[in-house]
């Protein structure tokens, strides 16, 4: 199967979303064999000396083997499992100052070197057309280095029986404590990706990663109405130990809801949302108009995501990259004014080595080490997410290291960071914060959204709602949406939680690009509140 061809899935709380199968259908056991060092070192080197010979100033190669095992159950019964393995080698060069590229599926000597001859040749012909040289920021040769993702249990070890299992349970849970119906899902993913480059490195890296989805729905027999609430695990950058639930990872809201840190219980989690979504169909509609709001990080990952993280993307801000929602309103006048993103209790940092994150890894595509930098600092726009090509425009002598292809067919572009919510510097929990909000909703768990072509204008649901009034929690509402403009919702920020109610949220297939192109990315943040936000009722009829 050709890594263009896509693969529907229903349900999962992911609806129509088309979810990209890379590569040929293999048998499990072909999830857990690896490729010699060695032999990747001898195709890179003959790539790159091929690409020199050819006339490339510049040159990197990219040999990757990207795994992907997908574990689709509903109710009691098992609707898929695949297996695919994606392998090749991509070939980036500079010759006359232009980028070229090309990559090829046959892992030999000689077809690399070919692919990398075709590379110059094209970077020749575009030559014609490059108003500017490209300007590529100076990278230290790392050597021979590797990493791997610091997982405790290989998730590709796991016979599929045990995960169709665990889905299958999880399923029964969810039905015997009154579902009307249940999709669960088990995404997981191992890239194996070995770069090379002229500037003398050779970096093997081994990243893991894991999602368990589902999606409960509630059934009302006599009106039809309907309810579902999505599961509350997040995508992470970790192994199967993360499927192996541990209490100290559990955290109890305020209203009773039950969310997840370093592991997850799917189990109790998919009893919780069968009730839940039960009780979504009795809950009281909102009332629109202007609430102060609390936001689990369960919920605030996709805000930060929308609403900071793509409109940082340098690529954005210059208008070279517009596809998926635009481009972005935080130009680079604004920059240089130290504009007002937020209040002071906002400091939001990009980083790619936060542990468990979906972005963690040593070196990005372009061989740059990863690192912690701030976008926003107490509220002040500081910086951007660049790489080795947009570094100069910034004035900045070096990459921060956020350059990433998901394939080695694919180009690697600017992709986004980690990008999260500092902690808040006070001590303050969640039963601390809201013990002084009036009139507020507290939201938990990511929804629908839209945001416009600029990402200023937005709109967020989630899953669960609560109504908060002199500093406790009443009641569960239903039918919530806020609307916000970006800078004045992070200027409406007036608290965030300490560290200990830090979490990740994130998203397990964020697209850009054309040709469209995926990554995994995390957000972190604590509860924040914020005042004064527009509230709408989605349930409402104009007619």
């Amino acid at each position: 199967m050709d890594r263009r061809d896509f693969l529907q899935f229903a349900g999962a709380g992911i609806g129509a979303l088309l979810l990209p199968v890379y590569g040929r259908a293999i048998a499990a056991e072909e999830l857990l064999s690896t490729v010699d060092v060695a032999t990747k070192k001898r195709l890179a080197d003959a790539a790159l000396e091929a690409a020199k010979a050819s006339g490339a100033s510049y040159c990197d190669v990219r040999i990757g083997r990207y795994l992907r095992q997908f574990v689709v159950t509903r109710e009691d019964r098992v609707e898929n499992v695949v297996n695919t393995e994606s392998s090749g080698v991509g070939i980036r060069v500079i010759a006359n100052g232009t980028w070229g590229f090309a990559a090829t599926s046959v892992a030999t000597p000689e077809a690399v070197a070919k692919a990398a001859r075709q590379a110059v040749t094209i970077a020749k012909a575009n030559s014609r057309l490059q108003a500017k040289p490209v300007e590529l920021a100076p990278v230290k040769g790392a050597g021979e280095v590797s990493w791997k993702t610091p997982i405790q249990k290989n998730a590709m070890e796991v016979p599929i029986k045990d995960k169709v299992d665990l889905l299958l349970s999880v399923n029964a849970a969810a039905m015997k404590a009154g579902a009307s119906f249940i999709n669960s899902i088990l995404f997981l993913v191992n890239e194996q990706k070995y770069f090379a480059s002229t500037d003398g490195s050779y970096i093997d890296q081994d990243v893991h990663r894991i999602w368990a989805p589902m999606t409960v729905t509630a059934v009302d027999k006599a009106s039809g109405k309907f309810r579902t609430r999505q599961g509350l695990s997040d995508p992470r950058g970790m192994g199967y130990e993360y499927l192996e639930p541990k209490a100290a990872d559990k955290v109890t809201l305020p209203g009773g809801a039950v969310v997840y840190g370093n592991s997850y219980d799917m189990v109790e989690d998919a009893v919780a949302a069968a009730k839940q979504a039960q009780a979504k169909l009795k809950a009281r509609s909102v009332k629109p108009g202007k609430y102060d709001l609390m936001l689990d990080p369960s919920h605030l990952w996709l805000t930060i995501h929308e609403s900071v993280g793509h409109p940082l993307e340098l690529d954005r801000v210059l208008g070279y990259e517009a596809n998926y929602a635009g481009t972005s309103f935080a130009t680079l006048d604004k920059w240089k004014e130290k504009f007002q993103y937020g209040s002071d209790k906002v400091t939001i940092f990009a980083d790619k080595t936060q542990p468990g994150s979906l972005g963690a890894v040593a070196y990005d595509d372009e061989g740059v080490k990863t690192q912690r930098w701030d976008l926003i600092s107490k509220g002040k726009l500081v910086n951007y997410q660049v790489i080795r090509d947009q570094a100069h425009i910034l004035g900045l002598k070096e990459s921060q290291g956020c350059c990433y292809a998901d394939s080695w067919s694919s180009v690697q572009f600017q992709r986004m960071a980690n990008v999260s919510l500092a902690a808040g510097e006070a001590k303050l929990s969640p039963a601390e914060m809201i013990k002084d909000i009036e009139n507020g909703i507290y939201i938990v768990g990511d929804g629908s959204f839209s945001i416009d072509q600029q990402r200023y204008n937005a709109q967020f649901g989630g899953q669960l709602f609560y109504e908060i009034k002199n500093g406790k929690v009443t009641e569960m509402i239903e039918d919530v949406a806020y609307q916000i403009r970006t800078p004045e919702f992070w200027n409406a920020c007036v608290a965030v939680c300490d560290q200990s109610d830090y979490r990740l949220g994130g998203s397990f297939f964020d697209g850009k690009g054309q040709p469209g192109q995926v990554s995994a990315v995390s957000h972190g943040s604590s509860t924040a509140r914020f005042n004064g936000i527009n509230v709408i009722n989605t349930a409402r009829s104009l007619g």
